[in-house]
């Protein structure tokens, strides 16, 4: 991430800050994401991930310019958020899907209304012109959230989704970032690599 786009996404509300991710932060996001597949209303991944899976993966997105944040508070990491392209083939390339999680411990303390402005700003200067998230159908506060940041729902998944011995549904909600499709793009938002 350039400087520019790192003081961007740096945002500091109470005791909160949202920065960057670093290698350092892995360990930590392996267990909120572990609490989260498993016992949370999102992905259910019957795989455990581990701290290699996501440091590939974070610098697999950062090559891509794609940002990868994480909240602290009080030198613990309390939450992360990522994007990712939304589609692989290159007329897709403006457009991202996200993802946010939080500490089990700090659901409902404001960290997803930190982290998700920070990401939409950090896409946005990175040049993404749409964001999509997937959103389980049961999980009210995630909607209220994205619907408060300008997401609305555009699709309804039915029955994509088996865990706990039952049939789940995912919201599509969408939002519309810098121009939008209002202007054709000037460049390349991320660089392909082979």
């Amino acid at each position: 991430m350039d400087g520019a786009m790192s003081d961007a996404v740096r945002e500091t509300s109470r005791d909160v800050s949202v920065r960057p991710s670093t290698e350092t932060d892995v360990p930590a996001m392996v267990a909120i994401y572990t609490h989260h597949i498993t016992r949370g209303l999102g992905e259910f991944d019957p795989e455990p991930m581990h701290a290699d899976d996501i440091k590939r993966r974070r610098k697999n997105m950062l090559r891509r310019r794609l940002p990868h944040l994480v909240a602290e508070r009080g030198g613990a990491v309390v939450g992360y958020a990522y994007a990712v392209p939304f589609r692989k083939r290159p007329a897709y390339r403006y457009a991202v899907k996200h993802s946010i999680y939080v500490h089990s411990e700090h659901l409902h303390s404001g960290i997803g209304r930190l982290l998700l402005p920070a990401l939409i700003d950090a896409c946005t200067s990175a040049g993404f012109r749409q964001m999509f998230a997937y959103i389980d159908a049961d999980n009210t506060a995630s909607q209220k959230l994205h619907e408060v940041h300008g997401f609305r729902r555009v699709g309804l998944l039915e029955g994509v989704g088996f865990k706990y011995g039952t049939w789940t549904d995912s919201l599509l909600m969408q939002r519309a970032i810098g121009d939008g499709a209002t202007t054709p793009p000037t460049e390349l938002a991320y660089s392909r690599t082979t």
